[in-house]
C-alpha cells in the first residue's frame, strides 16, 4: 500500500555515492543541488528469463518496465520542470545497462546493492527467491532535501504520470 512517506520529506538526502549505467558513480555532490526523482524498483526483467509465477504474487513487484518506460515517455516533461530523473534497484550495472540500452532510456540507472541508500533512510526492503529486493518508491529531491516521498508504490505504470502532474501543481 503506498504511503506519502512523510517521514522522509525534510530529510536531507544521504552522503552516498552509488554506481550508475553511465559508468561514473553519483556521488554526494551529484545530489546535493538541483531537482531529481528517484524512483526505487525492486528489479527489472529480461526478455531472455522468464519470471517464476509467484513474482506476480508479491504486491507491488511487478511494473518495474513500464514505469522505467513511462518516466522515459515523460522525461522531457520533467525536465521542463526542472528535474533530472534516475532509477535505483540493487541489480548490478552491466545487469541494468541492458534495460538502459533496450528500453531506450534517457536518464541513468543507479546500483544499490548493499541497500545503503535503504539503510540510510529507512527504506522499506523484501525477500524474494533468496535476494533481498527494494519496494518500489519515489523520492522527490530539490538542493539535496526530500520534498516528497512515495513508499510502497502499487501502480507503477500510472505512477509517473501522477508524480508529474502534483510537480506541475507545486511549481
Amino acid at each position: 500500500m503506498e504511503t506519502t512517506g512523510e517521514q522522509l520529506v525534510g530529510r536531507r538526502f544521504p552522503n552516498v555515492s552509488l554506481p550508475a549505467t553511465t559508468g561514473m558513480a553519483m556521488s554526494a555532490e551529484d545530489f546535493a543541488s538541483g531537482s531529481f526523482v528517484l524512483f526505487i524498483y525492486p528489479r527489472t526483467g529480461r526478455p531472455d528469463r522468464a519470471e517464476p509465477p509467484e513474482w506476480a504474487l508479491v504486491p507491488g513487484a511487478k511494473g518495474c518496465t513500464p514505469e522505467s518506460c513511462e518516466f522515459r515517455d515523460l522525461a522531457a516533461d520533467y525536465a521542463a520542470l526542472g528535474f533530472r530523473i534516475y532509477g535505483l534497484s540493487s541489480q548490478d550495472t552491466d545487469y541494468q545497462r541492458e534495460a538502459v540500452d533496450r528500453l531506450h532510456l534517457p536518464y541513468p540507472l543507479l546500483s544499490d546493492s548493499g541497500f545503503t541508500l535503504a539503510t540510510e533512510l529507512g527504506l522499506p526492503t523484501f525477500e524474494f527467491g533468496g535476494d533481498r529486493l527494494h519496494v518500489r518508491s519515489t523520492l522527490v529531491v530539490t538542493d539535496g532535501t526530500i520534498a516528497h516521498a512515495y513508499v510502497g508504490v502499487s501502480d507503477a505504470a500510472a505512477h509517473p504520470r501522477r508524480l508529474l502532474a502534483q510537480l506541475k501543481l507545486s511549481r
